[in-house]
């Protein structure tokens, strides 16, 4: 059976830093743990968002400079990140979740249950669930069904060799 809610398929171990955390700090654990978004938090209360869109922007913003690694070092996450954060709760359909994520371009809607993150939903879950979607079609469409059959095939086959037609019935 296919995931109906978002709980099913988020990641429950999400990756923060708190505001004062700086960019450096931002892009190396990203880069660890291969994320593109880390969620910011207080005391387990989302404050804000940062995606590595946001570093690379910032980045790129210091190259003029020639200031780059010392750019990222010098400045935090309360800079950049965004603060006004749309969540989805746990309980949400994985349909309507979808459809926010495509609607608004975003790349990950964290999950929040009763004011604290409980985990976070990415493009790349849903493209897992589309992946395991085309893989139930395909295991149905390769299945043969009782239409595809000839009578003539399903009679032969229900009936046991070697017994006489009439002792079968």
């Amino acid at each position: 059976m296919m995931p109906a809610i978002v709980s099913e398929i988020m990641s429950r171990n999400v990756i923060s830093l708190p505001p004062a955390a700086t960019l450096a700090e931002a892009r190396t654990l990203m880069q660890r743990h291969h994320i593109r978004h880390l969620t910011v938090q207080i005391d387990g209360r989302l404050v804000g968002l940062v995606s590595q869109r946001d570093i690379l922007a910032a980045q790129e913003s210091s190259l003029e400079q020639g200031t780059n690694d010392h750019f990222l070092q010098q400045h935090q996450l309360s800079e950049v990140m965004i603060k006004e954060v749309t969540t989805v709760s746990p309980r949400a359909g994985i349909r309507e979740a979808a459809l926010h994520l495509q609607k608004h371009k975003y790349g990950c809607l964290p999950v929040v249950d009763k004011g604290k993150l409980v985990g976070i939903v990415t493009d790349s879950d849903f493209v897992t669930v589309a992946i395991h979607l085309l893989e139930v079609l395909d295991a149905q469409l390769a299945e043969p069904s009782f239409d595809d059959v000839d009578q003539d095939e399903l009679d032969l086959a229900m009936t046991p060799e070697g017994v006489d037609e009439q002792e079968a019935r």
